[in-house]
């Protein structure tokens, strides 16, 4: 009968029993060692890991043997001798030899964790990686990636939330922001967005009433504010919660500004 066995189940509890019946003892006769706990694999879309234990049967312990204490044997006091003079030596100095960090393993991990969804998606996938300082460009190049943008760039969006939070949740000591690009999509949506801006404060000066955005993320709606604050003709502000909060533009009334 094996001694030691490696066993799965859905939970924990699922891969105790599988050892016990195939060890054919009871679980308090047992040394468990979790190697796997029961997790999702990326976010539960792509099915679950099932734990993993190591099981191995306790050995039984010897008994225990008291042995008589012999008589003590009363000694003459020991002298202690003086203490020997050590010389006092110098400390050394010591060399600085910390650097900044440079990103590099938060970077790999960012790299490794797009892999992993590109490849459950099939997706071929080359990213071109711009690092500058606490912020790191991931521009995403291949054939049809724009299931990765999404409608007006949602699903991008959403990659990169998860992106950030996966790797900055693992290096709290050299956190970095990454933003996630297709093919300069951001660039063009930017373009996009500053006609836009400057359109709508002129419709809103000519109607004379307030003209309400849709929805956007933050980012964009930074660039509408900053757009639109050359134009002291109309101002803006942001109102509603994530991830409906949207910018509405209004006209000044003369004397305002």
């Amino acid at each position: 009968m094996a001694k030691v066995v490696e066993t799965t189940g859905k939970t924990v509890d699922e891969a105790i029993q599988a050892a016990v019946a195939e060890l054919g003892v009871a679980a308090n006769d047992l040394e468990i060692e979790v190697l796997e706990t029961p997790s999702k694999r990326l976010f539960g879309l792509f099915g679950e890991t099932p734990a993993k234990i190591r099981a191995a049967v306790r050995e039984p312990e010897p008994p225990v043997v008291v042995e008589e204490e012999p008589a003590r044997v009363e000694e003459e006091p020991v002298k202690p001798e003086p203490p020997a003079i050590e010389p006092v030596l110098e400390p050394s100095p010591v060399e600085e030899s910390a650097e900044p960090s440079n990103h590099e393993q938060p970077i790999k991990a960012a790299e490794d964790f797009l892999q992993e969804v590109f490849a459950a998606m099939k997706l071929e996938v080359e990213i071109e990686v711009t690092h500058a300082e606490d912020t790191c460009l991931l521009d995403l190049r291949g054939k049809g990636l724009g299931v990765l943008i999404g409608r007006r760039g949602q699903a991008l969006d959403a990659l990169q939330y998860l992106l950030n939070l996966a790797v900055n949740r693992k290096h709290t000591d050299d956190r970095i922001y990454f933003i996630l690009d297709v093919e300069d999509y951001r660039s063009r949506r930017e373009e996009a967005l500053i006609k836009l801006a400057k359109g709508v404060a002129e419709r809103a000066i000519k109607t004379r009433r307030e003209v309400r955005l849709e929805p956007m993320n933050r980012h964009e709606r930074k660039i509408i504010h900053t757009v639109l604050q050359e134009n002291p003709r109309v101002e803006t502000h942001s109102t509603g919660e994530e991830p409906y909060r949207c910018v509405i533009v209004t006209p000044v009334k003369k004397g305002r500004r």
